[in-house]
C-alpha cells in the first residue's frame, strides 16, 4: 500500500476522498498558526483584501468592513458564511492584484495578513500607488518534526510547509504534490518530483494524488 504524508491535518471531509484509493494517510501539522495582538483603524473600513483563512479568523469579530476581497474560494466562502460582502475573488495574489488595479485603483483598502505573507499584491498596489495600510494579523511558524518512516507522497500547501517538512527529512524519490506555484518553487529546491494542483484547494491537491497513484 502506497503511503501519503499530508503536512496538514485535514478535515473529515477531506479525508472521505481518500476512501477507497487504497492510500495509506499520515497527517500533521507542519506550520502552526498564532494570532497577534493587533491595532484596528477606529472607523469602519470599507475595502478588505484577505488571502486566506487565517487572517479572517484573526479579526473575526473584532471590526466591520463593507467589501472583502479574497484570495481563494474557500476565504471567500469562509467571509460570505459570516455575512460578509464578497468584491472580488481570485486564486491567486497576483490577480487579485491585477483586478484592483484595472478596477479599484481609486480606492483604499486594509490588507490583513501573516508574518510570511507573498510580496505580489503590495508591490502591486505600491508600483500603481493605490492607497493601502498592511496590517499583520497572525504569525507562521514552522512545527519540522522528523519521519522513519518512507513516504511515496507528500501534500505540501504552503512554501512554510515545505520549509518546516524538509529542516529534518528528505524530499528524494518523493512526489510532491503542491497547492500552487509558490509552493512549488520551494519544493523544486529539493526534488524535480512535482505535482502541482489544477485549482489551488487542498481537496484538488488530493483528487490529484488519489488520480496519479492509481496511474503508477
Amino acid at each position: 500500500m502506497k503511503s501519503i504524508l499530508s503536512t496538514k491535518k485535514l478535515s473529515n471531509s477531506q479525508k472521505q476522498l481518500f476512501l477507497n484509493s487504497g492510500l495509506s494517510l499520515v497527517e500533521y501539522n507542519a506550520i502552526l498558526i498564532e494570532t497577534h495582538n493587533f491595532k484596528l483603524p477606529l472607523e469602519k473600513i470599507e475595502n478588505v483584501i484577505f488571502t486566506s483563512k487565517n487572517s479572517v479568523n484573526a479579526v473575526l469579530g473584532k471590526t466591520e468592513f463593507k467589501n472583502c476581497f479574497c484570495v481563494g474560494e474557500k476565504t471567500a466562502e469562509l467571509l460570505s458564511d459570516n455575512g460578509f460582502h464578497i468584491q472580488e475573488v481570485a486564486d491567486y495574489g497576483k490577480d487579485l492584484a491585477q483586478i484592483i488595479t484595472k478596477k479599484y485603483a481609486s480606492e483604499t483598502f486594509t490588507f490583513f495578513c501573516g508574518n510570511k505573507r507573498m510580496d505580489e499584491i503590495p508591490k502591486t498596489l505600491q508600483q500603481e500607488n493605490i492607497n493601502f495600510q498592511e496590517i499583520e494579523v497572525y504569525k507562521t511558524s514552522l512545527n519540522p518534526q522528523g519521519f522513519s518512516q518512507e513516504f511515496d507522497g507528500i501534500l505540501f500547501f504552503s512554501p512554510s510547509a515545505v520549509q518546516s517538512f524538509t529542516a529534518k527529512n528528505k524530499l528524494t524519490g518523493i512526489t510532491a504534490y503542491c497547492i500552487g506555484n509558490t509552493t512549488a518553487l520551494e519544493a523544486q529546491k529539493h526534488t524535480n518530483n512535482i505535482i502541482i494542483a489544477t485549482k489551488p484547494t487542498i481537496e484538488n491537491v488530493i483528487v490529484q494524488v488519489v488520480k496519479y497513484s492509481k496511474n503508477k
